[in-house]
């Protein structure tokens, strides 16, 4: 066994004379996995009573045939036409209230029972014909979930939902804050989905009831879980074993991951960074990923081996920083590497995206030279990551409530973006070599020494309580500004800010100010000053010891930055924007005191990750995404699983040392 290797491929889309040419490609780039059916609904099912698996068979035979293992889709990531025209409810109506016609993808209704019935019955026709076949190693349910829509069948279904979550309408009325603006609700059929038409203005984040609001983002988000949930129960009938799955992505707002990972087997996701730039938020998502199902390996599901084509500027990857970034993907804990797409389409939005075989089917490209390079490596290395897992001692707690509260809400600035913030601390962690998880907050947090919380705006259950357990027993708790705010239901806390929170950060908060982005004050910590923009918190410590205090403005001198000391441990908070340099003093404090440095905390772009092996290697991967070569300081002795000299390492490149303990 080694990391699975392919990808996307679509061979309905050619004639079989073309398939030949691919699998040959396919040798000699070592590809031995293969994603398909993603979009054949139109094809298995060309009519309401008819079902014809021609093309599918041959696909599947094919494949099996040449030794590869495929990811099976169950193709209902977009609907046929004729199920449009039969049933015209099962097309969305946006935000807007306008009602879509047939067109594009992500246009089915979530709460549509024509829909969920017959994509229900197509996954399980499909597992009734493919379940045992020994060439399927997964299932792929839909594709990249999203979107929302707001018609009445989910009015109805957004009902429901509530019936169940609140129970009487009372409570209700409690939990959203009802007597504002004599919104008060006397039955059930009163309630609207917030839209343009409703309870929103200026777009989706300006809202007047930030808890409807909220609670619709949490019902579309579980009204598509149901969808995967259905097609999942529907293969189950035929195959209880082969793990099923479907592709997330990554730092992706409208769907709560945490809520949907329960009931995937295993997590998977398409990477697509907005630019090439940013290696530091692809790790973020890996991370992220990765901590979905409890520090498990994931599937890299998609991602181009050169260029995509749905953005306004699509940089093409440099030499060698497919390789990179796909080892990175395997660093953070990917058990398989996968692109979109084998082959590029002649037509359609995605003639122009990226593919490991061009339009030419030529193996002398650049591209396909170092995607079979690659593949070379994979092999060459074989299982040896496979299962592995990432030692973390680091928590960054992620949270969709305190993502959608925080965005929806009035005051205090617009301008403060959720995940700017968890991206600015996730990436001093980065930096500073820390192996974290990005974990949810109703995870264990017992095996941290150190909890880093980015605008925990909402506080649920007992996070305040298993928080100031980590400080009490000598762990240390990082959070920020907008902190300690808000309740489940979005609900201001009746006390000091930060909430739940004061007790163990040692700290109140009174004020904030809010300013443009132009508008900059200064932090002063000892000897160092760091800017801080867009938002100012005037701390009062209560017991805290001051850190660091503004230098500018009427709140000149207020504190800025504190630490307190709660048991044999700390509570840090930061009620600044800090910038980079700020954010990642703070955490290499917090670091250092628990020994918890990487081994390269100073040089630049080099990435370090550990991954512990289920026969117990620990196996270093370190990786240059700077375009200059960087001498390490001394290597950590082991074995070196990738060819280079373990003391220089080149642009874009990457070693992997199994360690000796």
């Amino acid at each position: 066994m080694k990391i699975g290797y392919g990808g996307d491929y679509n061979p309905e889309q050619w004639p079989t004379d073309v398939w030949k040419q691919d699998f040959r490609l396919f040798d000699e780039a070592h590809i031995d996995t293969l994603t398909v059916g993603v979009f054949t609904w139109g094809l298995t099912q060309p009519g309401p009573d008819v079902y014809d698996f021609t093309m599918l068979d041959r696909i599947i035979d094919r494949a099996a045939a040449e030794d590869r293992r495929l990811c099976l889709a169950t193709g209902t990531g977009a609907h046929p036409a004729w199920l449009a025209k039969h049933h015209p409810e099962v097309t969305r109506t946006d935000f807007e209230g306008r009602k879509h016609r047939y067109g594009q993808r992500h246009n089915s209704c979530p709460s549509s029972p024509v829909f969920r019935r017959l994509s229900t019955e197509m996954a399980r026709r499909l597992a009734q014909r493919y379940a045992g076949n020994p060439a399927v190693i997964a299932w792929h349910v839909g594709n990249e979930y999203g979107g929302a829509c707001y018609c009445d069948l989910c009015a109805d279904g957004f009902r429901d939902w509530l019936r169940t979550r609140y129970g009487d309408v009372d409570a209700l009325n409690a939990a959203w804050y009802t007597t504002f603006w004599s919104h008060t609700f006397t039955d059930w059929d009163q309630i609207e989905p917030p839209s343009a038409l409703t309870e929103h203005w200026r777009g989706p984040d300006h809202t007047a009831f930030q808890g409807i609001t909220l609670d619709y983002l949490r019902f579309m988000s579980d009204a598509m879980l149901a969808n995967f949930r259905d097609e999942k129960a529907a293969i189950r009938e035929s195959d209880p074993h082969t793990p099923v799955t479907t592709n997330f992505m990554g730092l992706y707002r409208p769907i709560d991951y945490h809520r949907w990972a329960p009931h995937l087997d295993f997590a998977s996701w398409d990477n697509y960074p907005p630019d090439d730039r940013s290696p530091a938020r692809m790790a973020l998502a890996h991370d992220l990923m990765r901590g979905l199902k409890d520090g498990q390996p994931f599937w890299l599901m998609e991602q181009t081996p050169s260029v995509t084509a749905c953005r306004d500027v699509n940089p093409l990857k440099r030499p060698g920083v497919m390789r990179l970034w796909s080892w990175q993907a395997v660093a953070h804990g990917a058990d398989a590497v996968l692109f979109f797409q084998m082959r590029a389409g002649r037509g359609a939005s995605e003639k122009y995206h990226g593919a490991v075989i061009g339009h030419a089917g030529r193996a002398d490209t650049r591209v396909f030279r170092e995607v079979a390079a690659l593949g070379a490596e994979l092999s060459a290395l074989g299982g040896v990551t496979l299962g592995a897992r990432t030692p973390a001692r680091v928590a960054l707690l992620f949270d969709w409530d305190s993502w959608w509260a925080l965005e929806i809400s009035d005051g205090p600035s617009r301008l403060v973006r959720y995940l700017d913030v968890v991206t600015a601390y996730h990436r001093a962690l980065w930096t500073l070599g820390a192996d974290l998880d990005v974990i949810g907050v109703t995870a264990p947090l017992d095996g941290y020494d150190v909890v880093i919380a980015p605008a925990l705006h909402m506080i649920k259950g007992d996070l305040a309580e298993r928080l100031s357990a980590v400080a009490f027993r000598g762990g240390s708790v990082v959070t920020t500004f907008l902190s300690g705010r808000v309740d489940e239901n979005d609900n201001a806390f009746l006390t000091d800010v930060p909430g739940p929170l004061g007790a163990l950060l040692g700290v109140r908060v009174d004020e904030w100010d809010a300013r443009e982005p132009v508008y900059v004050n200064r932090v002063r910590v000892g000897d160092a000053t760091f800017q801080s923009r867009l938002l100012f918190e005037l701390v009062l410590p209560q017991g805290a010891e001051v850190v660091g205090r503004y230098e500018e403005d009427w709140y000149a001198g207020t504190a800025a930055i504190t630490r307190n000391d709660f048991g044999a441990g700390h509570g840090w908070y930061v009620g600044a924007g800090l910038d980079c340099a700020g954010v990642t003093w703070v955490v290499r404090q917090v670091l250092e005191r628990h020994w918890l440095l990487g081994p390269y905390p100073d040089l630049g772009e080099v990435e370090t990750a550990v991954r512990v092996a289920p026969d117990g290697s620990r196996l270093l991967f370190i990786l240059n995404h700077g375009s200059s070569p960087v001498d390490l300081p001394a290597v950590p002795a082991g074995i070196n699983l990738l060819p280079g000299d373990p003391l220089v390492l080149e642009p874009y490149g990457v070693r992997i040392v199994n360690m000796i303990t």
